[in-house]
């Protein structure tokens, strides 16, 4: 657990989160301006970092312009990926001039995926406490960027009962340090075990804390050993707690449907559940390119909130 705040080190948070209020507020408002009656919308759209992966990597796009090729979109919200700035987190500069670009373009900053950190349920005690304090600075870094949300993953090993425990001890720990700068810790179904909606959404429960949540992902129920876990199902069990949604596309048919999901049963299970918060597109596909792909998502999303609103 993190000790106290002194009076300074409150201030200097208080100050922060005056200024990423007012930018959420600014963004929020020009996302207002440019969508009319965005307000009735059954669901906000926002981009999630990873569908520019290939192009981030092969240096064709950087990192810092993320939120320039969001607005470019006329999308109003991003959600970031900590391997494209993995050693920027406690970077001060670094993520200023993140805030920067992003206040530039009128964008919320909605959370940072992150990997790489080492496993939240691992076996190891050490090992354990180790991964939960390797989020630490990612959490740090959301706070910075007026994102309210980090996610993270639940991979362990062992017995299904041994996995929940072991996971639910580790995203407890986080979500208690979580707790003291009001950032939410949830996670998606990314594989193994947490692809499987009814375990996962028992470790939710097991944890039994207001920041902890889940980010249902329209892929990546992958089990493993050649099994799927049925992803209308996952998704209907992990709405419950979700604090974010990952629209994952791959492919698109002429008519401009998504040719290896139904969207429109996904958003209903979405909104049937409540949830009417930013929903964000994830372009994994290869015959399109990245930015053919996000556009593609963008205009099927855009045409289920229409169907959705004049019902």
């Amino acid at each position: 657990m993190p000790e106290p705040l002194s009076r300074r080190d409150f201030l200097s948070v208080s100050g922060r989160a005056v200024a990423v209020a007012a930018l959420s507020n600014s963004a929020a408002c020009a996302s207002t301006q440019v969508h009319a009656g965005a307000q009735a919308a059954p669901f906000k759209i926002s981009l999630a970092q990873w569908s520019l992966h290939r192009s981030i990597r092969a240096g064709q796009l950087d990192h810092l312009e993320f939120a320039r090729v969001a607005r470019e979109f006329d999308i109003g919200a991003i959600e970031y990926v900590n391997s494209f700035f993995f050693d920027k987190a406690r970077d001060k500069n670094y993520l200023a001039e993140m805030n920067r670009r992003a206040a530039d373009q009128g964008v919320v900053q909605h959370l940072i995926m992150c990997d790489a950190e080492g496993r939240l349920g691992d076996p190891d005690d050490g090992k354990r406490k180790q991964a939960v304090e390797n989020h630490y600075k990612w959490i740090d870094a959301a706070r910075e960027l007026g994102c309210i949300t980090i996610r993270v993953n639940a991979a362990s090993e062992g017995s299904w009962d041994e996995q929940q425990r072991l996971a639910a001890d580790g995203l407890r720990r986080l979500c208690e340090y979580g707790e003291t700068v009001g950032i939410n810790v949830i996670v998606e179904n990314h594989g193994g075990l947490s692809s499987n909606g009814e375990w996962l959404t028992s470790v939710i429960r097991m944890v039994d804390q207001p920041r902890c949540g889940t980010l249902p992902d329209f892929g990546n129920f992958n089990l493993g050993n050649g099994q799927t876990y049925d992803a209308y199902k996952g998704v209907t069990e992990m709405m419950p707690f979700a604090k974010a949604v990952s629209a994952k596309s791959h492919d698109f048919a002429a008519s401009g449907e998504e040719s290896t999901k139904d969207y429109r049963r996904f958003m209903k299970i979405v909104t049937d559940a409540g949830y009417h918060s930013w929903v964000g597109i994830e372009y994994e596909g290869e015959r399109l390119s990245e930015r053919e792909g996000i556009a593609a998502t963008l205009r099927l999303l855009k045409t289920i909130q229409a169907e959705m609103t004049s019902q």
